[in-house]
Formats: C-alpha cells, structure tokens, sequence
C-alpha cells in the first residue's frame, strides 16, 4: 500500500472516531467528521469505503445528503446547534482577540446561510423512503451477484 493511501487510511479512522463521539457528545459535530472519514476511505480502499458506507451511523448523518438529496430539519438543527455552540465558545475565549472574533462571526454565518439555503431540506418520510429504496436495490444487487 502506498504512502498517500495509508495517510488516508489513517485520517479516515481518525475522521470516523470523532464522528463517532460526536454523535453521542452535544458539543462536538460529527457530520464534517464523518464526511472527512467518508472521503478517506473512498480514496484508499475500496472495501473501507463499503465497510464505512454500510454503517448505521453513515446511514442516519449522510447518506441521503451525500447522494444529493438533502437533509432533515432535524439534522440540519442538530448540527447548526452543534456549531453554533462551539463556535460560541470560540468566540468567548478570544475576547481580547477581536478580528479573530470578527473571523468566527463570518465564519459562523456563512455556515449558516449555506445550511439555510445551499442544502436542500426533505421531511422525515422522504428519509425513510430513501433508505428504504436504497436497502431494496441493494438487496436486488445482492441477489443478481449470488
């Protein structure tokens, strides 16, 4: 295995960790975790990324918003909190650091216009029917290569 392949590998499953505790933790986001471990895994090994694809906690944060379809409000609210909160605390520490304020503020509300607006909001039921569907034609899959 090469070198940039096992760097991958490593920051996957550093990527995945933290996802994983963030979605336990309040405080910590796992959605940008999770993405970084899916990115990963997808550029070292192919049977990382079907392993990691195949995961219920890829399943519930991104797999309906990393095949364009969108996310939940309740998502969505779920990891504006999140940031919104770190970002916050961010913000009180550099009390004597006002343009790093200033940076976090930007920061913060571009997160925000882009979570309003950039990413597309579909209901709980257009959840599940994705999932559903996604299941079925991976069992159809299943069946056509046994």
């Amino acid at each position: 295995m090469s070198p940039k392949k096992i760097l991958y590998v490593v920051l996957g499953c550093i990527g995945l960790a933290v996802g994983a505790v963030g979605a336990v933790i309040p405080l910590l986001p796992s959605f940008p975790f999770l993405l970084l471990a899916a990115w990963c895994f997808a550029r070292s090994s192919e049977r990382l990324h079907e392993w990691f694809i195949n995961t219920q906690l890829y399943k519930r944060n991104l797999e309906s918003y990393v095949n364009g379809k969108g996310m939940t409000r309740k998502a969505k609210m779920r990891i504006l909190g999140t940031v919104s909160a770190v970002m916050l605390f961010g913000f009180v520490m550099m009390h004597r650091v006002p343009v790093g304020r200033w940076c976090l503020f930007f920061v913060w509300v571009a997160h925000v216009i882009y979570f309003i607006w950039g990413i597309k909001t579909i209901t709980e039921e257009e959840d599940i029917a994705f999932r559903a569907e996604r299941a079925k034609a991976k069992e159809e899959e299943k069946d056509i290569t046994a």
